[in-house]
């Protein structure tokens, strides 16, 4: 009985701590409340319980909880009761934090005006960076693909440029030029989608246009080796259309041809010194040494500089590609991670200026082999010199009579005083009659005498009367010979006959 009373006591004495130490596990620890407490001053960091620091931690209590309405009416409220606040500066900001944060297209628009009302009064301040960096983050956050609206992406570009210009000491210059790396990556992907579909249509002047901007303008394009051989296959392609040309002299046709063919050789040389590490680099081989020329060989700095870029980049997997197809943005996971973005636009290349830049060529290829022309300048010959085929001649010089004179170029020269003027005839007798007086007016001739030719003895006969002229009929003229409409009736078996 003892040894199982032990037992049993030991039996009871386990139970009764399991018991008690499922019971303290049951007993929940009281949660500790957050740390809201913000009287901690963010600039001189000291506690204050000023009324308009109290307002500025309310607005950031109640952002943090999403409630923005909130926030902005506490900010609002402690910027007009207190303009002099030292917290004006931080309430300001986060008044354009609270449109931010919020999102929207409208609210998005709303945080600019802030963010850009905040620079103009504070441009001095070291927030000022920070709102033109949020600027810039508003429209990154709405860039689309490359192959859609890009409004967008040039606004992210220009705001993103203008930060690191305008506050090239602030602490968030290296990630604002990452972040121009990426928008300038979107940029250099429409653009070079835009030039290969010209040159897939055989537009190759678009082409040329579009990729050389994509050259120039983007140095740290991911697929910068590309946008490069196709303007050597635009070259090409521009070279063959010449050799099919049916009117064009075949000489033209030559030079023509050998001037695009070293454009675009030059073009492949470029993927090889510039992009020795990059996918296209054989390619570019292939083609030249299909075109007879020679191969160049990078410098080590080249090798170095475009390692470093190819290295920086992270591959493109097969999350990043389905994820491409889903998100509204683009996909900058290619985009380089070292390097200066270009910071300024250089001039753009014009399809125009690739149109001109051929019509030299042309120009160059159809005066080649010719004489060239003398650089003497051309001498007019003389009034009374003949006229040459090379040289224009003047004209003739007219007489211009002298003052005074009869206009025909022969001056009249006057008798000295005292002396008889000299026969103006020169010794010619005129020809004709000596006497030249008119002679006297003649009287007309009188009218002759009027005869009568009545008979004598004879009666004249009297007028006829106008009724006498009345019973008088004209004879009727004979229109037996001429034709008539009006038929004539017919008579016995004749209207029988129906002709």
């Amino acid at each position: 009985m003892n040894r199982f009373s032990k037992k049993f006591v030991v039996l009871v004495l386990a139970a009764l701590v399991l018991a008690g130490v499922s019971a303290q596990a049951r007993v929940k620890k009281p949660k500790h409340k957050k740390n809201l407490d913000l009287s901690a001053n963010p600039l001189a960091n000291v506690n204050s319980k000023q009324p308009d620091k109290v307002l500025f931690d309310k607005a950031m209590i109640a952002m943090k909880k999403n409630r923005f309405d909130v926030a902005r009416l506490d900010l609002q409220t402690m910027l007009n009761t207190y303009p002099d606040s030292e917290y004006r500066m931080r309430a300001k900001l986060a008044v354009g934090d609270t449109w931010f944060k919020e999102g929207g297209a409208a609210a998005l628009t709303q945080a600019e005006a802030e963010y850009k009302d905040f620079i103009t009064f504070f441009p001095n301040a070291p927030e000022a960076a920070e709102a033109q960096m949020k600027v810039a983050d508003i429209y990154y956050q709405q860039m689309e693909k490359p192959d859609r609206d890009f409004t967008n992406a040039q606004r992210a570009e220009q705001e993103y440029r203008d930060m690191i210009n305008q506050f090239p000491d602030s602490t968030l210059v290296p990630r604002a030029k990452q972040k121009l790396r990426d928008v300038q990556e979107v940029m250099a992907e429409r653009e070079t989608q835009i030039g290969l579909y010209y040159d897939s249509r055989e537009n190759f002047v678009a082409a040329i246009a579009r990729l050389e901007t994509v050259v120039d303008t983007y140095p740290l394009y991911s697929k910068s080796d590309q946008a490069l051989l196709g303007i050597g296959d635009a070259y090409a392609g521009q070279a063959h259309v010449i050799q099919l040309l049916p009117r064009l002299p075949a000489a033209v046709k030559e030079r023509m041809r050998a001037l695009y063919l070293d454009k675009a050789a030059a073009a492949y040389a470029k993927v090889i010194t510039r992009y020795p590490m990059a996918s296209h680099v054989e390619d570019a081989r292939d083609r030249l040494v299909a075109m007879n020329r020679p191969i160049p060989d990078p410098t080590q700095a080249a090798i170095a500089e475009n390692d470093a870029e190819e290295r920086s980049r992270q591959p493109l997997r097969f999350t990043d590609r389905t994820l491409g197809l889903i998100k509204h943005g683009p996909s900058v996971v290619e985009a380089v991670h070292v390097g200066e973005p270009t910071l300024d636009d250089p001039k753009r290349t014009l399809a125009p200026d690739v149109t001109k830049e051929n019509l030299a060529l042309f120009t160059s290829a159809a005066n080649a082999g010719k004489p060239a022309e003398s650089a003497a300048p051309v001498v007019a010959t003389g009034p009374n010199e003949p006229p040459r085929s090379d040289q224009p001649s003047q004209a003739p010089l007219q007489l211009e009579a002298p003052a005074g004179g009869t206009g025909v170029g022969v001056s009249i020269v006057n008798a000295p005083s005292g002396e008889a003027a000299p026969d103006p005839n020169a010794g010619l007798k005129p020809v004709g009659p000596v006497n030249t007086a008119l002679p006297a007016a003649e009287k007309p001739a009188e009218a002759p005498d009027q005869v009568n030719e009545v008979k004598p003895g004879s009666t004249p006969t009297a007028p006829t009367s106008a009724a006498d002229a009345k019973k008088k009929k004209a004879p009727k003229a004979d229109l037996s010979d001429e034709s008539s409409s009006k038929k004539k009736k017919k008579k016995g078996l004749g209207k029988l006959n129906p002709f």
